[in-house]
């Protein structure tokens, strides 16, 4: 009888303890899992604030692109205008005999060829830049709004850890 007396004591000691050790350790998990999640939470925060100034800079970058994609088309159409006009003065001098106006006029078309010609490559470069800054924008915009995710589950995730759920 005393044995087993002796033996349910240790059992229950021993019980206790179990429990009473696994207490402690659950607490120490769950504050450490809580300051893992704040510092989670900081993370996503910093990374959230870091995207909004990339989008922001994105959106200018856009905008001067576009600028200065407009004003080469505007360049494209006068040099175009220029061109024609040349052309037309070009003729009339070859028309009258003035071969050195004419000669003058020929070196004005070749100038605005070559100006057509580096508006053309201005423009192609500045859609290019278009493009990818569109592309660079969205990709942020998709990172903020995982970033807005992970900032709202880690908040849900020390409100349970506080809760002990």
């Amino acid at each position: 009888m005393t044995h087993l007396l002796a033996l349910a004591l240790l059992g229950l000691g021993t019980s206790l303890w179990a429990q009473g050790g696994s207490t402690s350790s659950a607490s120490g998990t769950s504050n450490s899992d809580l300051k893992e999640d704040h510092k989670d939470l900081r993370g996503d925060r910093r990374d959230l604030h870091q995207d909004l100034q990339d989008i922001r800079s994105d959106k200018r970058d856009l905008h001067n692109d576009r600028t200065d994609a407009r004003n080469d088309q505007r360049d494209i159409n006068k040099d175009q205008k220029d061109l024609a006009r040349d052309r037309r003065e070009r003729n009339q001098d070859l028309k009258n005999g003035d071969k050195a106006d004419a000669r003058k006029e020929q070196r004005d078309i070749n100038r605005d060829k070559k100006d057509i010609a580096h508006d053309r490559k201005d423009l192609r470069a500045d859609r290019r830049d278009i493009h990818r800054d569109e592309k660079d924008l969205h990709q942020d915009r998709k990172d903020a709004r995982h970033d807005k995710r992970d900032i709202h589950r880690d908040r849900k995730d020390i409100h349970r850890d506080r809760k002990g759920k």
